[in-house]
């Protein structure tokens, strides 16, 4: 398993939101920009990628318990959404990589799309 810190360092991502769990174990992944689709298919300590970067997505975050967000190029969340997400404490990161790149990256780093621990 791999710490949401060592993904951060290796993409190089930038912390939109404080990340007090960064040394949280990243069990799986999960890209999509549905967040119903997010809501059915994501688990708890998985990292979603998405290019959505509106308020919902904290919501969606914090109700699965999700490892983190990556927010995917180079959309940056509002100010409302940042504050909600260091209130519900979700980390947020940007990049201005697409989703596809993120994911490939993140294939490489051993991050898979399903994880086999039972949630």
């Amino acid at each position: 398993m791999t710490s949401l810190k060592v993904i951060v360092e290796k993409l190089g991502l930038d912390a939109v939101s404080s990340h007090h769990g960064i040394e949280r174990p990243v069990v799986a992944g999960y890209a999509a920009d549905l967040l119903s689709c997010t809501m059915k298919n994501a688990k708890k300590d998985y990292l979603w990628v998405t290019l959505q970067s509106h308020l919902n997505v904290v919501a969606v975050a914090s109700l699965l318990n999700l490892a983190g967000v990556i927010i995917t190029e180079g959309n940056r969340p509002d100010s409302e959404t940042i504050t909600r997400a260091e209130k519900e404490g979700v980390a947020l990161f940007m990049t201005p990589k697409t989703t596809f790149t993120v994911v490939g990256e993140l294939t490489l780093l051993g991050i898979r799309g399903e994880s086999s621990s039972p949630h």
